[in-house]
């Protein structure tokens, strides 16, 4: 599949079957994450992939929009350095997860993580320093419906492009 087709399947998935996503693949994931576009060369990121079901379970009652994450086979929690672009790169960073988790099969749904109110208790629960900041908790899982990637249905191109000026 190319790059422009997978963008367009990509899709938010909130449930999954119970199958555990194997090690090589989460790997995979977060190394592909690694090379996201990333400002002034900084890399300013860490991601702790969380895969035991008390934790997703702590996550899931945490995060007001991320109770699906209770069903998840993994989350993976994006956090970034404190730098002046650290909501970028770390956004650049969670697209590359959503993309190749796609690309491999596995579904993903982005819950927010900047300036939550649970962001530090979410830091506290997964032991990391205080000068990091989250920014996206990414919940993993193989789809429960057999037609999860499919084309989006979207505003057309006419509707938001301009040329120019607005």
């Amino acid at each position: 599949m190319d790059a422009i087709e997978l963008i367009k399947i990509r899709r938010s998935i909130r449930e999954y079957q119970d199958k555990p996503i194997p090690k090589e693949i989460l790997e995979t994931i977060v190394d592909a994450a690694r090379f996201a576009p990333t400002a002034r060369g900084v890399e300013p990121w860490e991601f702790i992939v969380i895969t035991k079901p008390q934790t997703l379970e702590k996550l899931a009652g945490l995060a007001d929009n991320g109770r699906f994450i209770l069903q998840a086979k993994a989350c993976i929690a994006v956090f970034c350095n404190d730098t002046k672009y650290y909501l970028e790169d770390g956004c650049a960073a969670t697209q590359n997860i959503l993309l190749s988790a796609a690309s491999l099969g596995i579904g993903s749904c982005w819950v927010a993580g900047d300036k939550k109110p649970y962001c530090l208790e979410v830091g506290k629960l997964l032991g990391v320093r205080d000068t990091l900041k989250l920014v996206s908790l990414v919940s993993l899982g193989y789809p429960k419906t057999q037609n999860a990637f499919k084309v989006a249905e979207k505003r057309s191109l006419r509707e938001v492009l301009h040329w120019e000026k607005f």
